[in-house]
């Protein structure tokens, strides 16, 4: 027996006492998705059977089912629910949240109900409760659709029990699986003529019937249309648009959604007393003149159309009036008025129209959503949303919009076929895309990233970030990316290192990544250049400008000229290009940390344990029994010098831009593109053709982790670099952005050579005791971070690389300076 419920639901479970909705629910659904009564009771109260704490233990349990709801998540509520007034609350709660409410009753027979609570040492009232419970079950048993289920499956004997099936269904608005592309077409409203020429424009063949009438268009190979509503209504040809548009829907070639003059039609059609207004009155009349088989199919179609679609794996929304966020993928008749006839601030405009309310400018969604209902003159991109409507009828154009190349298509009116009340004018004023708002970035922030998944950013997080980027950032127009922090490699078992390569080329093994390549690790300060043909920036991994005064242009001035002596501009066909590098020596940037910092620990290191071991040698030298003290301090001596030798490696002397080099090693984005689906070897390739003083190349191996001889030359290449004095190597997946069993893999493990990590962790860290306590290193924390920078940082080129407004690529790099914030371990 197969109970279908949508796939997207709230289940109320319906019996009486041991009637076994318990049992039920544990066998049908995830224990995640079950809401039970006795269970909130024993939160609220300790005691599941405790009757008095029933009232707290609902309020708890609806508060919890209106986050999961919210959330978009099917949840079951397991309770008797017998009573009209407890299912009341729940399916208002379902309203509140934008789903369907589904009703499943178990009924089996009095004496089963009544063998299962004496079966039960905490079921010890008497048989007049399960008798009243089921007294109320059969006086409202019957009216549960009438009470607001959008679908009641009752049960009553134990083998329909046994032998139900939960049956998740689409629901009709969910098309995620239509991928596209579509050719989406705004308000037709009658006018055949144009929306066959339209068609035809897009390449579509028309298909007519023995009378010459367009019955079908075959759209061109892979392409589908759709229908934004408004089919009807004020134009000439109102039969013949329908015609045309039915017959496609029905042949696959097309979709479409309802517009509210098609459900005032089908009202109209079905003798409803409805207003004839608004070009009701011309639709009447033209289908007065077809045969009533036609009229009858208009009326299936019409009423069968859904409110609105998502498409294309939740990208694309098609709704008449528009659709807000909160309401896409969602059913109710809140979501269907909204996508009919949008909403209205409640005034009236000088011709007595309402005033629509601008939800487009406040829509911060994911999803493309394209609409119509109310005509403009042009069509105009509002923060990722389309009206189609350009009011063809009124003397305006048909229009329709290619997705996912975004191209707009238009052909005029042949006409003016209905006079507005209103004259065509122009939307209301929005937001300028690259205008930012502070709205934008504070309080707690929810991030689609589309490699993984919701990313949250935390007030104080944003508060954090908002103080950094309001007072150091360089101007948001050129502030693109932010790169991510990079995880270490697993901490090493061996006894003289912290970190070591073969972690790391195990750990990518693990992950099923056969082929890594080991990058040079440059000891300098990481830097995002932004080239364009006339400008540019170059910035800090926390957004502030590298170079004061002239220096950035100079600076840039030389990139530039590598970037046209190489021929990247044609061969990107861009005016810009974003790269990702090192800039060298450490010093360039870290001066002041270098002198204050750094150089202050070592000077007076050395110089009070020189001062130490000279004075205990002088008391060996009399015979004074401290060997072992100077054995220590000798060590530490040795420590120190080794310490200040670390950073000393990475300072050399610059005098303005003259001996300051640039290392890039990945490109990352140019005008309409990004770089990550390409491998890091194709990276490196093509920025090695940028020459002359301003660059330093990037060094690196490729190694199969699967090859032990491979993994041996890698640890080797690491070893070399190392003992050379080098800062250590990051090894990434050769592919670029990778996948494992487990989803993301980390873009990037550093491996930090011995003496390098004596700058982080201090000149004693190699001594026994300091290596064995620093093993306990905690990296998870480091790890997600990463992850989650890496994919904002993605995000915010993808959506760079779609032209999309500024505020919804800032939200991205404001997120990862946001993330920055998290507690970590600076020294990881």
């Amino acid at each position: 027996m197969e109970l279908k419920i949508p796939d997207l639901c709230l289940v109320v479970l319906v019996g009486a006492s041991g009637s076994g909705k318990s049992t039920f629910a544990r066998k049908h659904f995830a224990p995640t998705q079950i809401l039970s009564s006795d269970y909130f009771r024993g939160l609220v109260a300790d005691d599941e059977n405790d009757q008095s704490a029933s009232g707290a233990a609902f309020e708890a349990l609806h508060f919890v089912a209106g986050k999961r709801l919210d959330a978009g998540r099917t949840t079951v509520v397991d309770a008797t629910n017998v009573q009209r007034a407890d299912r009341a609350h729940l399916i208002e709660l379902a309203r509140e949240h934008n789903v369907l409410p589904v009703a499943i009753v178990l009924d089996p027979p009095e004496e089963v109900c009544l063998a299962r609570n004496a079966s039960r040492p905490d079921r010890d009232f008497g048989p007049h409760v399960v008798r009243r419970h089921r007294a109320a079950l059969r006086k409202s048993v019957k009216f549960l659709g009438k009470e607001g289920f959008k679908r009641v499956h009752v049960l009553r004997t134990q083998s329909e029990v046994d032998d139900a099936v939960i049956v998740p269904e689409r629901l009709l608005n969910d098309l995620r699986h239509e991928r596209g592309p579509f050719d989406v077409i705004g308000d037709v409203h009658g006018c055949r003529a144009e929306l066959e020429e339209l068609l035809t424009g897009l390449g579509y063949d028309l298909v007519r019937d023995d009378e010459g009438r367009a019955v079908d268009a075959v759209p061109p190979a892979g392409r589908r249309a759709a229908f934004v509503g408004d089919l009807v209504d004020r134009g000439p040809d109102t039969p013949g648009v329908l015609r045309l548009v039915m017959g496609m829907v029905e042949a696959g070639h097309a979709f479409a959604v309802c517009g509210n003059h098609e459900q005032k039609l089908v009202r109209a059609l079905r003798g409803r007393n409805v207003q004839v207004k608004h070009g009701l009155a011309e639709s009447l009349a033209q289908l007065a003149g077809e045969s009533e088989e036609f009229r009858e199919r208009v009326e299936r179609f019409c009423d069968g159309l859904v409110a609105h679609y998502v498409l294309d794996g939740g990208d694309l929304v098609l709704a008449h009036a528009g659709l807000p966020e909160r309401f896409h993928g969602r059913a109710s008749g809140r979501v269907r008025s909204f996508a009919l006839y949008g909403d209205t601030t409640g005034e009236t405009d000088e011709y007595g129209l309402p005033v629509r309310y601008p939800w487009a400018n406040e829509y911060r969604g994911r999803a493309t959503v394209l609409y119509g209902h109310t005509p403009i003159p042009e069509v105009e991109w509002v923060n990722n949303t389309l009206c189609l409507d350009t009011g063809v009828v009124f003397g305006g154009k048909l229009t329709a919009l290619r997705y996912p190349e975004r191209e707009v298509v238009s052909v005029p009116a042949h006409e003016v076929w209905y006079e507005p009340v209103r004259p065509l004018v122009a939307a209301a004023p929005v937001r300028e895309p690259d205008v930012l708002a502070l709205s934008d970035v504070t309080g707690r922030r929810v991030i689609d990233a589309a490699h993984l998944g919701r990313i949250t950013v935390r007030p104080e997080q944003s508060a954090s970030a908002l103080e950094v980027m309001s007072r150091f950032a360089i101007d948001p127009h050129a502030l693109l990316y932010l790169p991510p922090t990079m995880a270490p490699t697993a901490t090493s078992r061996r006894p003289d290192v912290l970190e070591h390569p073969e972690d790391a080329f195990a750990e990518y093994r693990a992950a099923g990544v056969r082929e890594v390549i080991c990058e040079e690790k440059h000891m300098g300060s990481r830097a995002v250049v932004l080239v364009r043909q006339d400008s540019g920036a170059v910035y800090t991994r926390t957004g502030r400008p590298f170079f004061d005064g002239g220096l950035a242009d100079e600076f840039l001035a030389r990139v530039r000229a590598s970037v046209t002596e190489a021929g990247l501009w044609d061969r990107f066909e861009t005016d810009w290009l974003l790269l990702d590098a090192e800039l060298l020596p450490w010093n360039a940037k870290a001066t002041g940390l270098i002198k204050d910092q750094y150089a202050a620990v070592g000077a007076a290191a050395v110089g009070a344990l020189t001062s130490a071991a000279d004075v205990l040698a002088r008391a060996r030298d009399r015979g004074v029994d401290v060997a072992d003290l100077l054995s220590r301090t000798e060590s530490r001596l040795s420590n120190a010098s080794g310490y200040r030798d670390a950073y000393r490696r990475y300072c050399r002397p610059t005098d303005g831009l003259d001996g300051v080099r640039l290392a890039p090693f990945q490109l990352l984005a140019a005008r309409g593109r990004t770089f990550h689906d390409r491998d890091h070897r194709w990276h490196l390739d093509v920025l090695s053709t940028l020459e002359g003083d301003a660059f330093t190349r990037t060094r690196h191996l490729v190694v199969d982790t699967a090859d032990d001889e491979q993994v041996a030359a890698g640890i080797r290449w690491w070893e070399d670099l190392t003992a050379a004095g080098g800062e250590g190597m990051v090894v990434k997946p050769l592919a670029n952005l990778t996948r494992g069993g487990r989803g993301l893999v980390q873009p990037g493990i550093k491996v930090r050579g011995r003496e390098y990590l004596r700058i982080v962790y201090g000149p004693d860290y190699t001594e026994p005791a300091n290596l064995e306590r620093l093993r306990q290193r905690r990296l998870g924390t480091k790890r997600s971070l990463a992850l989650r920078e890496y994919a904002l940082g993605l995000e915010a080129l993808e959506r760079v690389a779609r032209d999309e407004p500024l505020w919804r690529v800032h939200e991205c790099v404001f997120a990862v300076l946001a993330l920055e914030s998290e507690p970590v371990d600076p020294r990881l």
